[in-house]
């Protein structure tokens, strides 16, 4: 298996002779092309033609297009229409915005507009703080990218990525009940992209970054958390780094070894894998050897890239040179974040004992679970088909849900930390296996072991500016009424 599995669902509408054998034709070419017909609805029926809508599940858009040229290629038969369950669910967009009280009388109208809301507005502006309790402030986080790095498409600009910034919304809101809206900037400018996200912050409670190319995304990042006084966290680091961590510990554990003790090898020095090492080191493992294409980072050879030198000078230990196949010998673990087919068996054999491979790469990872299976003795992938998912979703719902929840001022190292060990302890040791070193995206209990860690952290470090145990709209009470 060497592709990601997606379920699709074709609709097709298609007209075809009204004769008898004319649908079995049709069947049969679908079945032949790869695809399963799940449901068939009559549209029109004339004597001489039938027009037909045939739903057809489908492995990938190639099989998709298979489905198609078979119809197309049967004598008598056309397509009047076709549509996928994905564009369908995009149609219009995924999200909305919604009020949350009825506007059904003058005096409704008075009180959530003018000249009621005026009250409001003076107070605010008398006490900027109150904007966390009487607006949206406290409960929205702007999702900002300039699309320059989506997913594994890469740079498809700011159109392109809103698609998948309303899906962040979506997962905001169905997973930590946090109001999410996607900024997709038309600017690749540094400057402009701090200075637009400045400018804006006063509406959001914590801001999202997202897609952004390295090495942009470290400078925006560290410019935005110095310049406002709400959570800034830019995903594609530190949810990656944070989920990698939590699967690393129990992985560690089912093969009775300590994190200190680790010898890991991280394939990829771009964003993700930057953050990641960074928190490995945060965690206690004490060597860590970057690799990137030229091969493993080191102290001898002499680096532009000022994050390549930061690398270079606080890891790999025994300054080891040369390739990736090189450097993994006798090592414990390897962590890919970097490109597909790049590892093969060989490698994974040379390592040390009870080899951890976490594969990263999406959508088609350094090596294939079934390939790396009989060498590796704990697998993790980002993908959904193989057991142990590396999915962001297991931390940035949970880490912004605590930050929100204490008015956190930033998000450290320690609250990241915190999510990380929140999530590994989901997994019981009664439970933990090879096959189980982290908890699914869907597990109810994440979200609010992460949000409760990250709270208690926040405020163990002086950057919560709210208890999380006040009932909601009980400090805004209090202090409207002063």
């Amino acid at each position: 298996m060497t592709q990601p599995a997606i379920s699709l669902t074709l609709v097709l509408r298609i007209e075809t002779p009204n004769e008898p054998g004319a649908f079995g034709v049709l069947a049969n070419a679908i079945g032949d092309a790869g695809g399963a017909i799940s449901a068939v609805d009559m549209h029109t029926v004339a004597r001489t033609r039938v027009v037909r809508d045939v739903t057809i599940g489908v492995a990938s858009d190639a099989v998709a297009d298979d489905v198609r040229k078979a119809v197309e290629s049967i004598e008598g038969a056309r397509i009047i229409f076709a549509a996928d369950s994905t564009f369908l669910a995009h149609i219009g967009g995924k999200i909305r915005i919604e009020p949350k009280i009825a506007i059904k009388t003058r005096q409704d109208l008075s009180t959530v507009y003018t000249p009621g809301v005026a009250r409001v507005s003076m107070a605010i502006a008398a006490d900027p703080g109150k904007a966390f309790q009487l607006t949206i402030k406290r409960n929205t986080v702007a999702i900002v990218t300039d699309g320059t790095a989506v997913l594994g498409l890469g740079d498809i600009g700011p159109l392109g990525a809103l698609p998948v910034m309303e899906g962040k919304a979506m997962l905001f809101r169905q997973f930590a009940d946090i109001d999410a809206f996607p900024i997709c900037l038309d600017t690749k400018n540094v400057d402009e992209i701090v200075e637009t996200v400045v400018r804006i912050a006063p509406v959001f409670g914590g801001i999202n970054l997202e897609d952004i190319s390295a090495p942009r995304c470290f400078e925006i990042e560290d410019r935005l958390i110095k310049a406002l006084d709400i959570p800034v966290m830019h995903d594609d680091q530190h949810g990656t780094a944070v989920v990698i961590l939590a699967a690393l510990i129990n992985a560690a554990r089912v093969v009775g070894k300590r994190l200190e003790d680790l010898q890991v090898v991280v394939s990829g020095s771009g964003a993700a894998g930057t953050a990641t090492i960074k928190m490995l080191l945060g965690a206690g493992v004490r060597d860590v050897i970057p690799v990137d294409r030229a091969g493993a980072l080191n102290r001898t050879d002499r680096y532009e890239n000022p994050h390549w030198r930061w690398l270079a000078e606080h890891c790999n230990l025994e300054n080891r040179r040369g390739s990736l196949r090189e450097v993994l010998a006798g090592t414990d673990v390897f962590i890919g974040v970097s490109a597909p087919g790049i590892l093969q068996p060989e490698h994974i054999a040379s390592m040390g004992r009870d080899p951890i491979v976490f594969a990263m790469a999406n959508p088609n990872p350094e090596i294939m679970p079934d390939v790396a299976a009989p060498v590796a003795a704990v697998i993790a992938t980002g993908r959904s088909d193989f057991p142990n998912q590396v999915n962001n979703l297991l931390a940035f719902p949970g880490i912004f849900r605590g930050a929100l929840d204490v008015r956190a001022s930033r998000i450290t190292e320690r609250m990241k930390l915190a999510a990380a060990y929140a999530i590994a302890e989901i997994v019981g040791e009664d439970e933990r296996s090879p096959e189980y070193v982290i908890p699914s995206v869907f597990d109810v209990r994440v979200v609010d072991a992460v949000a409760k860690a990250v709270a208690n952290a926040a405020q163990e470090e002086g950057v919560a500016r709210r208890s999380p145990g006040k009932i909601e709209g009980e400090d805004a009470i209090d202090r409207v009424s002063r």
